[in-house]
Protein backbone atom coordinates (compact mmCIF):
# COMPACT_ATOMS: atom_id res chain seq x y z
CA UNK A 1 0.00 0.00 0.00
CA UNK A 2 1.57 3.20 -0.95
CA UNK A 3 1.69 6.31 1.29
CA UNK A 4 -1.35 8.15 -0.52
CA UNK A 5 -3.58 5.07 0.06
CA UNK A 6 -2.42 4.20 3.57
CA UNK A 7 -3.23 7.66 4.79
CA UNK A 8 -6.85 7.46 3.15
CA UNK A 9 -7.21 4.03 4.87
CA UNK A 10 -6.22 5.46 7.93
CA UNK A 11 -8.71 8.28 8.03
CA UNK A 12 -11.75 5.64 6.68
CA UNK A 13 -10.80 3.76 10.08
CA UNK A 14 -10.73 6.70 11.92
CA UNK A 15 -14.08 7.38 9.96
CA UNK A 16 -15.91 4.79 11.71
CA UNK A 17 -14.61 4.64 15.14
CA UNK A 18 -15.80 8.38 15.06
CA UNK A 19 -19.07 6.85 13.66
CA UNK A 20 -19.76 4.92 16.31
CA UNK A 21 -18.99 6.82 19.20
CA UNK A 22 -20.10 10.87 18.51
CA UNK A 23 -23.40 12.03 19.55
CA UNK A 24 -22.80 14.97 17.04
CA UNK A 25 -22.26 12.76 13.95
CA UNK A 26 -25.14 10.56 14.76
CA UNK A 27 -27.57 13.94 14.89
CA UNK A 28 -26.08 15.38 12.19
CA UNK A 29 -26.86 12.50 9.51
CA UNK A 30 -30.16 11.94 11.21
CA UNK A 31 -30.84 15.33 10.78
CA UNK A 32 -28.95 16.19 7.21
CA UNK A 33 -29.93 12.49 5.61
CA UNK A 34 -33.19 11.92 7.34
CA UNK A 35 -31.84 8.71 8.81
CA UNK A 36 -28.14 7.80 10.52
CA UNK A 37 -26.61 5.38 8.02
CA UNK A 38 -23.41 6.69 9.48
CA UNK A 39 -23.03 8.77 5.69
CA UNK A 40 -19.56 9.46 4.25
CA UNK A 41 -21.22 10.65 1.40
CA UNK A 42 -24.54 11.85 -0.42
CA UNK A 43 -27.25 9.16 0.01
CA UNK A 44 -29.77 10.57 1.90
CA UNK A 45 -33.16 8.87 2.44
CA UNK A 46 -35.04 9.50 -0.37
CA UNK A 47 -32.23 8.03 -2.22
CA UNK A 48 -32.06 4.87 -0.17
CA UNK A 49 -35.57 4.37 -0.60
CA UNK A 50 -35.91 4.29 -4.65
CA UNK A 51 -33.38 1.09 -3.89
CA UNK A 52 -36.91 -0.55 -2.35
CA UNK A 53 -38.67 0.24 -5.61
CA UNK A 54 -36.74 -1.17 -7.41
CA UNK A 55 -37.94 -4.77 -7.48
CA UNK A 56 -39.93 -6.41 -4.64
CA UNK A 57 -38.02 -8.26 -1.83
CA UNK A 58 -39.28 -10.00 0.77
CA UNK A 59 -37.78 -12.97 3.69
CA UNK A 60 -35.98 -15.34 1.21
CA UNK A 61 -34.65 -12.29 -1.26
CA UNK A 62 -30.60 -11.99 -0.51
CA UNK A 63 -29.29 -8.11 -0.76
CA UNK A 64 -25.58 -7.46 -1.48
CA UNK A 65 -24.12 -3.93 -0.35
CA UNK A 66 -21.01 -2.88 -1.91
CA UNK A 67 -18.92 -1.27 0.44
CA UNK A 68 -21.14 -1.35 3.16
CA UNK A 69 -19.84 0.68 5.46
CA UNK A 70 -20.84 0.08 9.15
CA UNK A 71 -24.09 -2.08 8.00
CA UNK A 72 -26.47 0.54 8.92
CA UNK A 73 -28.41 1.18 5.12
CA UNK A 74 -28.24 -2.72 4.96
CA UNK A 75 -30.17 -2.85 8.09
CA UNK A 76 -32.58 -0.44 7.11
CA UNK A 77 -33.25 -2.58 3.99
CA UNK A 78 -33.77 -5.52 6.24
CA UNK A 79 -36.31 -3.66 7.95
CA UNK A 80 -38.19 -2.89 5.11
CA UNK A 81 -38.19 -6.55 3.63
CA UNK A 82 -36.85 -9.24 6.31
CA UNK A 83 -34.10 -9.96 3.49
CA UNK A 84 -31.37 -12.10 4.17
CA UNK A 85 -27.80 -8.63 4.01
CA UNK A 86 -24.64 -9.41 3.52
CA UNK A 87 -22.32 -6.70 2.88
CA UNK A 88 -18.13 -6.11 2.15
CA UNK A 89 -16.35 -2.67 3.34
CA UNK A 90 -11.93 -2.54 3.57
CA UNK A 91 -13.00 -0.84 6.94
CA UNK A 92 -11.97 -3.61 9.48
CA UNK A 93 -13.70 -0.99 12.24
CA UNK A 94 -16.75 -0.75 9.66
CA UNK A 95 -17.58 -4.67 9.60
CA UNK A 96 -16.86 -5.23 13.14
CA UNK A 97 -19.09 -2.61 14.31
CA UNK A 98 -21.90 -4.51 11.34
CA UNK A 99 -21.13 -7.88 12.91
CA UNK A 100 -22.30 -5.63 16.44
CA UNK A 101 -24.95 -4.26 15.31
CA UNK A 102 -26.72 -6.97 13.03
CA UNK A 103 -26.65 -10.65 13.80
CA UNK A 104 -29.21 -11.73 11.84
CA UNK A 105 -29.62 -13.07 8.53
CA UNK A 106 -26.41 -11.01 7.52
CA UNK A 107 -23.14 -11.52 6.74
CA UNK A 108 -20.43 -9.25 6.38
CA UNK A 109 -16.82 -9.44 4.99
CA UNK A 110 -13.80 -7.31 4.67
CA UNK A 111 -11.93 -7.32 1.94
CA UNK A 112 -11.71 -5.37 -1.06
CA UNK A 113 -13.08 -4.48 -4.72
CA UNK A 114 -11.38 -7.12 -6.77
CA UNK A 115 -10.57 -9.48 -4.02
CA UNK A 116 -14.13 -10.45 -2.63
CA UNK A 117 -15.88 -13.21 -4.23
CA UNK A 118 -19.32 -14.81 -3.96
CA UNK A 119 -21.30 -17.30 -5.35
CA UNK A 120 -23.29 -17.20 -9.38
CA UNK A 121 -26.46 -16.00 -8.56
CA UNK A 122 -26.63 -15.28 -5.51
CA UNK A 123 -28.16 -11.62 -4.70
CA UNK A 124 -31.50 -10.04 -5.23
CA UNK A 125 -30.44 -6.71 -4.74
CA UNK A 126 -26.75 -5.23 -5.46
CA UNK A 127 -25.93 -1.95 -3.92
CA UNK A 128 -23.41 0.27 -4.32
CA UNK A 129 -23.31 3.67 -3.15
CA UNK A 130 -20.80 5.96 -4.21
CA UNK A 131 -17.87 2.64 -4.21
CA UNK A 132 -17.10 1.77 -7.60
CA UNK A 133 -15.03 4.13 -7.64
CA UNK A 134 -12.66 2.09 -6.26
CA UNK A 135 -12.54 -1.03 -8.40
CA UNK A 136 -8.91 -1.30 -10.04
CA UNK A 137 -10.83 -2.87 -13.46
CA UNK A 138 -14.66 -1.33 -13.76
CA UNK A 139 -15.30 -4.00 -17.06
CA UNK A 140 -13.93 -7.12 -14.98
CA UNK A 141 -16.08 -5.75 -11.62
CA UNK A 142 -19.34 -5.18 -13.87
CA UNK A 143 -19.20 -8.63 -14.79
CA UNK A 144 -18.47 -10.40 -11.94
CA UNK A 145 -21.23 -8.37 -10.13
CA UNK A 146 -23.43 -9.92 -13.22
CA UNK A 147 -22.25 -13.17 -12.57
CA UNK A 148 -23.36 -12.72 -8.52
CA UNK A 149 -26.94 -11.32 -9.44
CA UNK A 150 -29.87 -13.83 -10.07
CA UNK A 151 -31.90 -13.60 -13.15
CA UNK A 152 -34.28 -10.95 -12.85
CA UNK A 153 -32.20 -9.34 -10.05
CA UNK A 154 -31.55 -5.62 -10.16
CA UNK A 155 -27.95 -3.48 -9.38
CA UNK A 156 -28.55 -0.07 -8.42
CA UNK A 157 -25.72 2.18 -7.77
CA UNK A 158 -24.83 5.86 -6.51
CA UNK A 159 -22.43 7.38 -8.60
CA UNK A 160 -20.77 11.24 -8.63
CA UNK A 161 -18.32 12.80 -10.61
CA UNK A 162 -16.48 15.25 -9.82
CA UNK A 163 -14.55 14.33 -6.81
CA UNK A 164 -13.10 10.53 -6.75
CA UNK A 165 -14.23 10.42 -10.42
CA UNK A 166 -13.18 12.59 -13.73
CA UNK A 167 -16.26 14.84 -14.51
CA UNK A 168 -17.45 13.81 -18.30
CA UNK A 169 -19.65 15.31 -20.62
CA UNK A 170 -22.70 13.47 -19.81
CA UNK A 171 -24.18 10.30 -17.61
CA UNK A 172 -23.77 7.74 -21.07
CA UNK A 173 -19.53 9.01 -21.19
CA UNK A 174 -19.05 8.11 -17.35
CA UNK A 175 -16.35 5.50 -16.48
CA UNK A 176 -18.97 2.96 -15.19
CA UNK A 177 -21.39 4.03 -18.15
CA UNK A 178 -18.39 3.51 -20.59
CA UNK A 179 -17.87 -0.30 -18.99
CA UNK A 180 -21.50 -1.19 -19.18
CA UNK A 181 -22.09 -0.28 -23.07
CA UNK A 182 -18.15 -2.51 -23.59
CA UNK A 183 -19.81 -5.45 -21.37
CA UNK A 184 -23.05 -5.35 -23.38
CA UNK A 185 -25.22 -4.37 -20.55
CA UNK A 186 -28.09 -2.39 -20.64
CA UNK A 187 -28.87 0.32 -18.01
CA UNK A 188 -31.86 3.11 -17.16
CA UNK A 189 -30.23 6.49 -15.28
CA UNK A 190 -31.34 9.40 -13.78
CA UNK A 191 -29.68 12.43 -13.28
CA UNK A 192 -29.72 14.15 -9.83
CA UNK A 193 -27.09 16.27 -9.83
CA UNK A 194 -29.79 18.87 -8.42
CA UNK A 195 -31.17 17.06 -5.87
CA UNK A 196 -27.26 16.37 -4.77
CA UNK A 197 -26.77 20.41 -4.81
CA UNK A 198 -29.92 20.64 -2.57
CA UNK A 199 -28.80 17.93 -0.16
CA UNK A 200 -25.02 19.13 0.04
CA UNK A 201 -26.47 22.85 0.77
CA UNK A 202 -28.77 20.90 3.72
CA UNK A 203 -25.77 19.20 4.72
CA UNK A 204 -23.74 22.53 4.99
CA UNK A 205 -26.37 24.47 7.04
CA UNK A 206 -26.79 21.36 9.56
CA UNK A 207 -22.88 20.75 10.11
CA UNK A 208 -22.73 24.38 11.17
CA UNK A 209 -24.98 23.96 13.18
CA UNK A 210 -23.81 21.26 15.05
CA UNK A 211 -20.43 22.78 15.30
CA UNK A 212 -20.51 23.62 19.15
CA UNK A 213 -21.50 19.65 19.42
CA UNK A 214 -18.59 18.52 17.29
CA UNK A 215 -16.59 20.46 19.30
CA UNK A 216 -16.82 19.73 23.03
CA UNK A 217 -16.67 15.87 21.49
CA UNK A 218 -13.07 17.02 20.75
CA UNK A 219 -14.44 15.91 17.22
CA UNK A 220 -13.18 19.40 15.63
CA UNK A 221 -11.50 17.71 12.67
CA UNK A 222 -14.40 15.79 11.36
CA UNK A 223 -16.56 19.28 11.70
CA UNK A 224 -14.16 20.83 9.52
CA UNK A 225 -14.11 17.67 6.90
CA UNK A 226 -17.33 18.18 6.70
CA UNK A 227 -17.44 22.16 5.79
CA UNK A 228 -14.64 21.24 2.84
CA UNK A 229 -16.72 18.36 1.61
CA UNK A 230 -19.49 21.44 0.87
CA UNK A 231 -17.56 23.83 -0.05
CA UNK A 232 -18.68 23.12 -3.49
CA UNK A 233 -21.71 24.63 -3.05
CA UNK A 234 -20.47 27.77 -2.28
CA UNK A 235 -21.42 29.21 -5.68
CA UNK A 236 -24.44 28.79 -8.07
CA UNK A 237 -25.78 25.69 -9.41
CA UNK A 238 -24.98 26.81 -13.07
CA UNK A 239 -21.12 26.05 -11.96
CA UNK A 240 -21.63 23.76 -9.43
CA UNK A 241 -22.54 21.67 -12.27
CA UNK A 242 -20.30 22.07 -14.89
CA UNK A 243 -17.88 20.49 -12.21
CA UNK A 244 -19.61 18.18 -10.33
CA UNK A 245 -22.42 15.59 -11.15
CA UNK A 246 -24.63 12.98 -9.58
CA UNK A 247 -26.15 9.66 -11.47
CA UNK A 248 -28.40 6.71 -10.33
CA UNK A 249 -27.62 3.49 -12.45
CA UNK A 250 -30.19 1.03 -12.55
CA UNK A 251 -29.16 -2.59 -14.44
CA UNK A 252 -31.99 -5.23 -14.99
CA UNK A 253 -30.57 -8.71 -15.29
Amino acid sequence: MDNENLLFHNEYEQFYKMAQSSNAFKSFCREAFGQDFSQDGFSDIDQINRILKTLPLGEESHILDIGCGNGKMLGYLQEKTNAYIHGFDYSENAIDTAKKLFQNKANFKQGNIGDVDYSEEQFDLIVSMDSMYFAPDMEKFVLQIMRWLKKDGVLFVGYQEGDVMPKTDNANTTVLAQAFNKCGIKYEVEDITRETYDLLKKKREVTLSYQKDFEDEGNKDWFDLLMLQTDCVNVPYEQFSKEMARYIYIVRK
